[in-house]
């Protein structure tokens, strides 16, 4: 069996997705998320992960244009894309799995505009996961751009403060 590689499973909604453990920083519980004013309904705020600011992304929201209802099973999975550092929301963070090289099947959604960022789905003996890539999720966001400079300003400020 050829190993392609390590996923995280999580839940949003009824569906199961997975991304890289590559991308994956850390995967947290839900402290105090700071609202900020302005920014996209799927944008909740930011919370401060290991001493670094990170805006939190609600994928439910994203995905199924309902808000994520936080309760003790929901998780915030940090990840690092090429634009930014970003917590994403989820339902639940279940466990992670290695997928075969055989098992992954690319999807005709991935044309589609608004899911562009599912980059295959992993057809397993019981459970279908659909593969989620983070580069992509962050760039077709709209308002990334605003978000990437309020959180380099925010970035700016703080350092300037422990000076």
């Amino acid at each position: 069996m050829n190993i392609l590689e390590k996923y995280l499973v999580f839940k949003v909604g009824e569906e199961e997705y997975g991304i890289s453990i590559q991308s994956i920083i850390s995967i947290e519980k839900i402290d105090k998320i700071r609202r900020i004013p302005q920014l996209p309904n799927y944008v909740k705020g930011i919370v401060k992960v290991r001493d670094e600011l990170i805006p939190v992304i609600d994928l439910q929201s994203i995905m199924y244009q309902s808000p994520l209802q936080v309760d003790d099973q929901v998780r915030l999975i940090v990840l690092q894309t090429a634009a930014l550092s970003i917590g994403l929301l989820v339902e639940e963070a279940s466990d992670i799995i290695e997928i075969p090289e055989e098992a992954m099947k690319q999807i005709g959604l991935i044309a589609y505009q608004k899911t562009q960022y599912f980059s295959a789905i992993a057809n397993l003996e019981n459970r279908l996961i659909t593969i989620i890539d983070p580069d992509i999720l962050v760039n077709s966001l709209d308002g990334i751009k605003e978000i990437v400079e309020y959180m380099d300003q925010e970035k700016l400020e703080s350092e300037s403060i422990t000076l």
